[in-house]
């Protein structure tokens, strides 16, 4: 018996040991929307990844590409290591670029730190279809432990200390800004521990980020290898921006000119420890040696507040009790301490409020690190707040894109229940569209490029997320725009998620705001994508009028939109201030626009097919139908709500 459990052991290692190191040759991380492999787009990425390998060398061992027009732009940003060699480094991109295009042939968002230890050279290759340089991406991460793990008799408690302390070490030189080289944020450090001759661990950042945030993606990587994989003897952890890597042998040629620093002490004076000779040293002091040194670089940048993952427990709801990994990609979810949150918000001064909704108020803060946030407070006692509560942290913990708001984190202490999102600048697009004055802001290019952008955050809440989600409560003033008017869709409240093969349910629950509900929604419940297709129908009409929906009285904008079409009077519709502005292209988005809000759901098109639209010259579109006519559709915003409130047009300042 004993004989056989000893051979299962064995194979279950070995098998570890082949599928990681499978994981490890082919590990490009793929992610972001879709795209055709014979699209603009496939071609942009292939012509542009042919030119990196030569470019990165020429540029000094990082560099940032783009090419193509919107919406078929590619980005790219390459790295190499610092102290690489021209050929090998060229060698790595070109080994990454083609790795990409055949494990990634239909991502958008792709990176990959490749670490060749027999060519002694470590590169990234990053692509997107959006614009990084200069933004921290902390998501998604990838992780490379080592199958083997520490022989349990050495001494762990020693071990952990001296780690933690080269941790320490190596990100503080590799945080250091280097005004000098172009290649900064770097650091590889070899180390002499008490149980292992040898320790080497090396930490790298793209250069086009702060040293705060260097260190903000550095420290989220260790933490994620000591939660995820501690008592490995070794491994790498990589995000876009960052990797740290340790092992107990140098890799890939960083070690070549690294002077090995001697072991930290093994013990400080009156303290606690059963070390293996049986001498016991007391505990009060070596507390702060074994907390202290890994995590404090992350606590200062967050303001002390509590790292805890997150994870969705039911379709309904969450167990907010519990702290944990929401799940295996490692998407983070922080805990705020309430005395964080008032610190921040200067006890939620009304000074503070932008603004206050059915649900609570929303005020801005300001971390102790500088950093501006957003701050939720749910109104106390409210069933309808605590349902909201779960159901955004619920959600938001499992999505992340450009288009979408972030949750930061959030604080669920005694009766107080606090969602903290990143403060988005701009405020609101009902606070841009709706004024005269700021109205004029919204150029015709400006107004293209929010409704692709809300139209992409919806792509990703369809289809691409790993979640399937119709939002039910889009509208003007839940489109938050950020410090570039890049538009993000907020307020996932009232959102619904799906199960992979469901296309359609029914509920009796109707939330949303009036004017901007399907019909079949309002009148039947019956929720499906389509729903969000209507609402974004009616701001895609709103933005193209400049007028509110509720302005139209009797009728609503669709109504009104459709009988201007049919009469051949499109100028009715038209804000004044596109008069200038190519007519062709006005009158495809108001087709568009009118397309999305018939009265026959199954008419309507899917958020993709709009995309396409909107990004072509050549398709034809087809010709729209009419809308629905009912008097319920065109009730005011400010009336009747089942649900929801401008809650979230709050998030900015005003």
């Amino acid at each position: 018996m004993g004989k056989c459990l000893a051979l299962m052991i064995f194979l279950s290692s070995s098998l570890l040991f082949v599928l990681q190191n499978l994981e490890v040759v082919n590990a490009v991380r793929c992610s972001g929307s879709f795209f055709k492999g014979n699209s603009s787009y496939s071609e942009n990425r292939h012509k542009l990844f042919s030119t990196l390998a030569n470019k990165v060398v020429t540029n000094g061992g990082f560099y940032n590409a783009s090419l193509g027009k919107s919406p078929n732009t590619v980005y790219a940003l390459v790295l190499c290591a610092r102290g690489y060699q021209r050929q090998a480094c060229s060698s790595c991109v070109e080994k990454v670029t083609q790795g990409t295009q055949s494990s990634c042939p239909d991502r958008m968002d792709t990176f990959k730190w490749d670490n060749d230890d027999e060519d002694h050279v470590s590169c990234l290759v990053r692509s997107t279809n959006y614009s990084t340089l200069g933004t921290l991406q902390l998501g998604p991460p990838v992780i490379f432990p080592s199958p083997l793990s520490i022989d349990p008799s050495r001494d762990m408690t020693l071990f952990k200390q001296q780690w933690e302390t080269t941790v320490n070490r190596t990100l503080e030189a590799a945080t250091k800004a280097e005004n000098s080289s172009v290649i900064k944020y770097y650091s590889a450090v070899q180390a002499e521990f008490t149980e292992f001759p040898n320790v080497y661990m090396l930490m790298q950042c793209t250069p086009d980020i702060s040293s705060r945030d260097c260190k903000r993606c550095l420290g989220d990587c260790v933490t994620y290898f000591t939660k995820q994989f501690w008592g490995r003897q070794g491994g790498e952890v990589s995000r876009p921006n960052c990797v740290f890597r340790w092992d107990l042998y140098a890799f890939h040629g960083a070690f070549d000119n690294v002077t090995r620093v001697p072991a930290p002490p093994q013990q400080v004076k009156g303290s606690s420890i059963t070390e293996k000779k049986g001498r016991s040293i007391g505990y009060s002091k070596i507390i702060a040696i074994i907390a202290v040194p890994t995590f404090i670089n992350i606590l200062v940048y967050i303001g002390l507040i509590k790292v805890y993952a997150w994870r969705r427990k039911s379709n309904n709801g969450i167990d907010v009790g519990r702290a944990e990994y929401s799940d295996s990609d490692g998407q983070f979810m922080l805990r705020f301490d309430l005395g964080m949150i008032l610190v921040a918000t200067n006890d939620f001064s009304s000074e503070n409020a932008l603004g206050q909704g059915g649900f609570g108020t929303v005020y801005k803060g300001t971390l102790l690190n500088g950093q501006e946030i957003a701050v939720k407070r749910l109104t106390r006692g409210s069933g309808q707040g605590d349902m909201e509560f779960k159901n955004e942290v619920s959600l938001l913990t499992r999505l992340q894109h450009r288009n979408l708001v972030k949750l930061l984190g959030f604080c669920n202490e005694g009766d107080e229940e606090i969602l903290v999102y990143e403060f988005v600048p701009n405020s609101s697009l009902d606070h841009f569209i709706f004024d005269e004055e700021k109205r004029s802001l919204l150029t015709w290019e400006l107004r293209c490029r929010i409704i692709e952008g809300i139209a992409r955050g919806l792509l990703y809440l369809h289809e691409d997320s790993q979640l399937k989600i119709i939002h039910r409560d889009l509208k003007a003033s839940n489109i938050l725009l950020d410090a570039e008017m890049n538009p993000k869709v907020a307020d996932f409240g009232t959102a619904r998620l799906f199960e992979a093969d469901e296309t359609r349910a029914e509920t009796r629950r109707i939330a949303g705001t009036r004017g901007y509900m399907a019909p079949e929604y309002l009148n039947h419940g019956q929720i499906s994508a389509k729903s969000d297709v209507y609402s974004f129908g009616v701001m895609l009409l709103e933005i193209i009028s400049g007028e509110r929906n509720n302005s139209f009285v009797g009728e609503g904008l669709a109504a009104f939109a459709w009988k201007r079409w049919v009469e051949g009077n499109t100028e009715s519709i038209i804000d004044h201030f596109l008069i200038d502005q190519p007519r062709n292209e006005i009158i495809k988005l108001i087709q568009i626009g009118l397309l999305c809000v018939q009265e026959n759901a199954a008419k309507r098109p899917t958020i993709s097919s709009v995309i396409v639209w909107l990004g072509s010259e050549t398709i034809i579109i087809p010709l729209p139908r009419a809308p629905a006519f009912t008097r319920s559709q065109s009730q005011s915003e400010n009336g009747i709500r089942s649900m929801s409130d401008d809650v979230f047009t709050e998030l900015s300042c005003r």
